[in-house]
C-alpha cells in the first residue's frame, strides 16, 4: 500500500480512537452525587481519560518530529470538534438534570448527545430543543463556535485540496525541490 493510505488509515484510527475515549468519559463519567458506587462507570471514565492523555500525548509527539501537514491539521481540528460536542453534550445534560424545565425532550446523555450532534449539523428536527433563557444562550454560544469550528474545517480541507492540485501540477512540495527544476523560481544570484 502507497505511504500516502498508510497514513490516512492511522489517522483515521487515531481519529477514531479519540472519539471512542471521549464517548467513554461521557457516558462513564459518574455525576450523581454520593454515588460513587457505580464502579463500571467509573472505571469506564478513567479508561477514557488515560486513553485520551496517550492520544494526545501521541500527536504532540508527531507534531514536533515533523511539521503537521494538511492530513494532520485535519485530524486536529476534528479532536477539537469531538471534545466540542462532549463538552456541549454534557453541559446539556447537567443544566437539565439541575434546572428542570430549560429543554423540552432532554432527560438523558444520549437526548443530550443528539441534541448537540443536530445542533451542530443546523438540522434542529424540534423533537429536543431549548425552552429556558440559559438553554437557549448556551445554544447560541454552540451555534456560533460551531460556526467557526466549521469554517476552519473548510480552511483545512480547501488548502488541502490546494496543496494536492499544486503537487499534481509539478510546483508543490513533491517536485521543484532540486536546483534544475524548472518549477523552482530562480534567485537574484542564480539568473
Amino acid at each position: 500500500m502507497a505511504e500516502g493510505g498508510v497514513g490516512f488509515i492511522a489517522r483515521a484510527a487515531r481519529s477514531t480512537a479519540t472519539l471512542a475515549c471521549l464517548l467513554a468519559v461521557y457516558y462513564g463519567l459518574p455525576l450523581r452525587a454520593g454515588h460513587v458506587s457505580d464502579l463500571a462507570g467509573l472505571v469506564v471514565f478513567v479508561g477514557g481519560i488515560a486513553g485520551l492523555i496517550w492520544l494526545v500525548g501521541r500527536q504532540v509527539r508527531h507534531f514536533v518530529a515533523r511539521p503537521p501537514d494538511a492530513g494532520a491539521r485535519l485530524l486536529g481540528v476534528l479532536t477539537v470538534l469531538y471534545a466540542v460536542i462532549v463538552f456541549f453534550s454534557l453541559g446539556y445534560y447537567l443544566i437539565q438534570r439541575n434546572m428542570p424545565g430549560e429543554f423540552d425532550g432532554l432527560s438523558t446523555r444520549t437526548d443530550a448527545l443528539y441534541y448537540t450532534v443536530v445542533t451542530l449539523g443546523t438540522v434542529g428536527y424540534g423533537d429536543v430543543h431549548a425552552v429556558g433563557q440559559v438553554a437557549r444562550v448556551v445554544t447560541v454560544v454552540q451555534i456560533t463556535f460551531d460556526l467557526v469550528v466549521i469554517g476552519v474545517l473548510v480552511a483545512v480541507a480547501s488548502a488541502q485540496v490546494t496543496d494536492r492540485v499544486t503537487t499534481a501540477q509539478g510546483r508543490g512540495p513533491a517536485r521543484g525541490r532540486d536546483r534544475g527544476s524548472p518549477s523552482r523560481p530562480r534567485s537574484r544570484r542564480q539568473r
